[in-house]
């Protein structure tokens, strides 16, 4: 009987775990609606709740908080841009090639959200700015797979070895965060795409063995 009760609560959370998992998906679509007309920063939880019908409460046993819907949308966001990123590079040639894709993708990709989808941006500017848990994990993804492709410079001879791989890996990305953190690329749009150009330029010469 025991064994009976077990199979049956098992039963009932695999069919509660996809609805709860509709409701979520259900409350950011409206989020991201609400946060489209509105924008992130004059949108409340009281705004999202009368959009989709549900009570404050109701949304709270989904999402902790507005930053926690935030966050949601924008894990999709930069998931989208570190693929094409990680695509790009993928279809470079050598290490050096690789570089020049990995600044000039990650530079592009951002633009692209910021000029197609505006409000979206600014979600993605509250995160970054803010230093949301998402941001953080993007960043790591980022600073990884440049690392690799500094490993890659290194063992077939186009980079220098002497620097340490993490201080290398790290000036470079704060060499190029001008043109990848939305913070900052919005100040630099004017310059591109010769800034962008040009300190990827640097880098690679200062990486020459």
């Amino acid at each position: 009987m025991g064994a009976a009760m077990k199979n049956q609560n098992t039963s009932k959370a695999a069919k509660r775990g996809p609805a709860e998992h509709s409701v979520r998906d259900q409350i950011v679509d409206a989020a991201r609606e609400c946060f489209a007309h509105y924008g992130y920063g004059k949108t409340t939880v009281s705004d999202l709740a009368r959009e989709i019908g549900f009570s404050k409460a109701y949304i709270y046993r989904f999402f902790e908080s507005k930053q926690a819907i935030g966050e949601a949308i924008c894990a999709e966001c930069v998931g989208g841009l570190f693929d094409q990123v990680r695509e790009a590079v993928g279809e470079g040639g050598d290490a050096t090639d690789k570089l020049r894709r990995f600044a000039r993708t990650a530079t592009t990709a951002t633009v692209e959200l910021l000029f197609t989808d505006r409000k979206l941006y600014e979600i993605a500017v509250y995160a970054s700015s803010e230093n949301w848990e998402v941001v953080r994990a993007y960043i790591e993804r980022m600073q990884g797979l440049l690392e690799e492709i500094l490993k890659e410079g290194r063992e077939n001879g186009e980079f220098e070895r002497k620097t340490p791989l993490d201080e290398t890996r790290r000036s470079i990305f704060y060499a190029l965060k001008p043109f990848i953190d939305p913070v900052f690329l919005e100040r630099s749009l004017d310059l591109l795409p010769d800034a962008q150009t040009e300190v990827t330029g640097l880098v690679l010469r200062s990486l020459a063995p």
